[in-house]
């Protein structure tokens, strides 16, 4: 719309030409409006808009249309032929209705006025075509008919010629069945809001009624009407859900017809979306979009200044979207999208405003003064107007900052410095720039905070004479600091005319007024500065119970010092004889802020003594924890936590082991804890109940001879206490114990291997009842005092097993016995079998080698076996090879070998005699060299050393 702005001028245009209002004396305006006297029908009519301007631009109205409504005569008043027609027959009578504009009503006039023929089920006047149907004639029908126009807007009636309805006089036309005459278009645009009025009659004998119907079966709503006998449907306020497919059926006892149309919604354009005034830069880039609904869907065009707009090369349109590139002064003034179908037009208009100026900070300048915290991160904007945008930069003094890990230089100007501290201070300056000029602003950074723990320099530098006498001294709360003293936090830095003061790890009392006091010669100055140290709260205190329950404590407590930084939040800790240390807990609400001092703890244990601290925290950090309240118990409820791991089996015969994993004591919830054992066998539905009263127990064993060995049961356990049972677990099967096998393995052999090792062979067991879990040995030196001073047991279907570690030439007796759960069976008949006697203790001596090419030889003396020793059946060579680390063993009945070896690899040797017994004592290592011209013995033995033979 036109806003914020004095309109000028408001001119009127006629047909897209202005009006010539100075040499009109029809035509005048009066505040705006245009006044036409002695209206011109060839003269006034057409399209009308209002032009509105002023320095800013030029918007136009939307379309006004003048038409003018008339009706002619008919164009002939001769008598009209007459109509014949057979009593029974169907008619229609013409109207024909002269040249006109504005809308027309119709009626008929029977024989002479002012008798009118009156509408019913059988005669209807079609307000379309005007003209007048009779479905079945009858004789008091026949006379002389006269169509009656009527303009609606002028008032003028206009009369047709005669026309005579006359009886043929072959007959009566027999009964047939409807013929539709009367109809809507296939298809009706309806435009929202309308009045709809869709007519259709049918001829026909018995004469036709008429019903309708919507296609969809959605029954009409009570805003339709149906008139004139139903031969006119009015659907009055046209909405979207009215449109769809409409059906006419005439029906008589002869048959029916049906016609049928579909009603399409149209609606007139309604802003979705328009556009709004805007101020862009010279050089930027415009975009603008409108949006319309309506059906037909909306077209769009664009004006500026009241013309159309077309594509360029800057200039795009896109249906309601216009962008203009790379704006200049001339592309100013007032814009109007246009969204237009043929039920109307609307119009959205705004301003642009093209701008180009030189920088300025008068409205946005940097505060003079710029404080900030140690560690925090400063945010200085640069926020200069300017058409186009400038360009800034920024000077620390002097200096141009440039990007680094701390400081981030935005697209917008804006200066972000990370992690300040106090070198950071000093004066900022941000410069701006376009083409039109250069602007800048300043302001000083100074650190105002800092950090318990932190360090700081306080400076204190004087600019004078070299040859003057320059001291400087501090002064903290009114008070010189003593350097000598307090030098473990305070030190003076700097040169002659600098009296810098350092604060090393700074304290909490640290904070407040400092002053730097500067004698010379000739004056005496002082300068100040405030500090601020902020540290993490202090420990809250008085942390005391208010309320306990069996899951909950209600805490109060009083907070201590925020240490300069607002205490954001607190947290709450507790312990209990069962927890290690302090732990967090959860509280309501879950995150307590700095301003509340209660809390509720939840989802304790009950009957458990707890003790609770509070933890304040800051901007800063988190602080110490309060000193911890008085200890409080829980109250106590029932168990509600079911024992777990829930088992068992096995135990002897005619018996059900129970086990499960005990609940904590600080889940029992209270005193008198205890167990309910539940069980019944699988498939009976009666439970049998245990009830144990020890806490630490974890295993029930129920004893009864009625008991089926290896039977399946339910099992399931809760806890209890002297407020009541607690959940049972889930159920677990369970199986009575079994019976021992009731075989002996047969078969039983035994084999002795080596001096500490026999070997045992047996026959497993084959269908006996009982299950067979795998076999064990027992086995004893001493037939007549048979102790077990061995047992080997192997879980499966094993047949054999090896004894180890046995004496050498000892007589062993043993036997075999199945197993289960129960335990063992029966044990075979206990068999005997003798170890073999030792090995040879003693290892090959006198070892001689020689080697030529690759080929190593090695020659030793024969081990000879005592009388209570294994006899010799050979010897074993180990050949060992440095670089893969693999061993090489080579059995032989002599006592020499000859062996091929690679000259680049180092090789260790040894040897061994071998006896029925096993292996007998191992030679000293032999080692051989790679790359030497002379193989070396490293190792010695009994016999002098032989030459070295240097390799052929």
């Amino acid at each position: 719309g036109i806003k914020r702005w004095l309109i000028v001028l408001l001119p009127w245009s006629l047909n897209g030409t202005l009006i010539d209002l100075g040499n009109d004396y029809r035509r005048h305006m009066s505040g705006g409006n245009l006044i036409i006297s002695n209206l011109e029908r060839n003269q006034d009519t057409g399209i009308y808009q209002c032009i509105a301007y002023n320095t800013w631009g030029t918007i136009v109205s939307r379309k006004a249309s003048l038409q003018f409504a008339y009706l002619d005569t008919f164009k002939t008043q001769m008598v009209r032929s007459a109509v014949n027609v057979r009593e029974g027959q169907g008619v229609v009578l013409l109207c024909g209705p002269p040249a006109h504009s504005g809308e027309l009503t119709f009626a008929w006039i029977f024989n002479e006025y002012p008798y009118f023929v009156q509408q019913d089920s059988r005669r209807f006047i079609s307000q379309e075509t005007g003209s007048l149907y009779i479905a079945k004639v009858e004789p008091s029908d026949v006379g002389n008919y006269t169509c009656v126009v009527n303009n609606t807007v002028t008032r003028e009636k206009m009369l047709s010629s005669p026309t005579p309805l006359v009886l043929r006089s072959d007959g009566v036309m027999g009964e047939y069945e409807p013929k539709i005459e009367v109809h809507f278009p296939d298809s009706v645009p309806a435009a929202k809001d309308s009045v709809i009025k869709l007519e259709c009659f049918a001829l026909g004998n018995p004469v036709p009624e008429i019903s309708w119907r919507r296609t969809s079966g959605v029954p009409f709503p009570s805003k339709v009407k149906m008139k004139n006998s139903n031969g006119v449907l009015e659907i009055p306020n046209f909405q979207q859900e009215d449109a769809g497919t409409y059906e006419c059926v005439a029906e008589n006892r002869r048959g029916k017809n049906a016609a049928r149309g579909r009603l399409s919604f149209h609606a007139k354009p309604h802003w979705l979306q328009t556009i709004d005034d805007t101020a862009l830069s010279i050089e930027e880039n415009l975009f603008w979009e409108c949006k319309a609904s309506g059906k037909p869907k909306p077209s769009y065009s664009w004006l500026r200044n009241g013309q159309p707009l077309t594509a360029e090369d800057r200039l795009q349109i896109e249906n309601g979207a216009l962008s203009v590139a790379a704006l200049n002064l001339s592309d100013s003034g007032m814009y109007q999208c246009v969204a237009e179908n043929k039920h109307g037009i609307i119009y959205s208009s705004a301003q642009l405003m093209v701008l180009a100026s030189p920088p300025s900070f008068s409205k946005s300048p940097l505060r003079a003064l710029l404080k900030a915290r140690s560690g925090s991160t400063v945010t200085l904007e640069c926020k200069p107007r300017a058409a186009p945008p400038a360009i800034s930069l920024w000077k620390k003094g002097n200096e141009i900052l440039q990007r680094s890990e701390r400081i981030t230089l935005l697209s917008n100007g804006t200066l972000q410095i990370a992690n300040i501290s106090k070198q950071d201070a000093g004066s900022y300056t941000c410069i701006a720039k376009n083409q039109f000029g250069t602007a800048s602003t300043t302001g000083k950074l100074i650190i105002t905070e800092i950090i318990v723990g932190e360090s700081i320099v306080l400076p204190c530098q004087i600019a004078c004479d070299p040859a003057l006498d320059v001291s400087f001294s501090w002064a903290f709360n009114g008070q010189l600091i003593d350097f000598q003293q307090d030098n473990g936090h305070f030190e003076r830095v700097g040169g002659s005319i600098s009296g810098d003061l350092m604060i090393r790890n700074i304290q909490l009392n640290h904070g407040g007024k400092y002053v730097c006091l500067i004698d010379t010669d000739v004056d005496s100055l002082s300068t100040s500065a405030i500090l601020v140290v902020k540290g993490p709260p202090g420990p809250p205190d008085k942390v005391s119970v208010e309320e306990i329950t069996d899951s909950t404590a209600q805490l109060s407590w009083t907070a201590g010092r925020d240490n300069g930084s607002p205490i954001t939040g607190y947290s709450v800790q507790a312990r209990t004889p069962f927890t290690v240390g302090w732990q967090a807990v959860d509280t309501v609400p879950e995150i307590i802020n700095g301003n509340m001092l209660t809390a509720t703890v939840v989802d304790l244990n009950a009957w458990v003594e707890y003790e609770f601290r509070v933890v304040a925290r800051n901007d800063v950090g988190l602080g110490e924890p309060s000193p911890p309240s008085d200890k409080t118990r829980t109250e106590d409820t029932i168990p509600d936590t079911a024992p777990t791991d829930v088992g068992g089996g096995g135990g002897t015969k005619s018996e059900l082991v129970i086990t499960w994993e005990p609940v904590p004591e600080e889940l029992q919830n209270g005193e008198g804890f205890g167990y309910i054992i539940a069980y019944r066998q699988t498939g009976t539905v009666m439970w049998t109940r245990a009830v144990i009263s020890t806490p630490g127990v974890s295993r029930y064993t129920f004893r009864n001879d009625t008991i089926p060995a290896f039977s399946p049961f339910d099992v399931k356990v809760a806890a209890y206490n002297n407020r009541g049972e607690g959940p049972f677990s889930s159920i677990a099967s369970v199986y009575s114990a079994e019976e021992v096998p009731s075989a002996a393995p047969k078969r039983v052999v035994a084999r002795s291997v080596s001096a500490v090792q026999i070997e045992v062979v047996w026959e497993a067991l084959r269908a006996i009842p009982e299950r067979v879990l795998g076999y064990e040995v027992v086995y004893w030196e001493d037939d007549t005092k048979p102790d077990t001073i061995g047992k080997v047991r192997l879980t499966g279907n094993h047949t054999a097993a090896n004894l180890t570690s046995l004496r050498a030439d000892t007589a062993y007796y043993l036997s075999v016995a199945a197993f289960n759960t129960a335990g063992p069976g029966p044990q075979s008949a206990p068999i005997n079998s003798t170890t073999k006697k030792p090995p040879p203790d003693r290892p090959p001596l006198n070892i001689q080698w020689t080697m030529v090419g690759s080929t190593l030889s090695l020659h030793w003396d024969p081990v000879v076996a005592t009388e209570t020793e294994s006899k010799v059946t050979g010897y074993l060579v180990l050949l060992k090879r440095h670089r893969y680390n693999d061993m090489t063993t080579i059995l032989t009945t002599k006592t020499s070998v000859e062996l091929s070896i690679s000259a680049s690899d180092n090789y260790l040797i040894q040897i061994k005699a071998m006896s029925e017994g096993g292996e007998g004592a191992s030679s000293e290592p032999i080692h051989i060299h790679k790359s030497s011209e002379f193989a070396v013995l490293s190792t010695c033995i009994s016999f002098p050393l032989q030459p070295l033979m240097k390799p052929k």
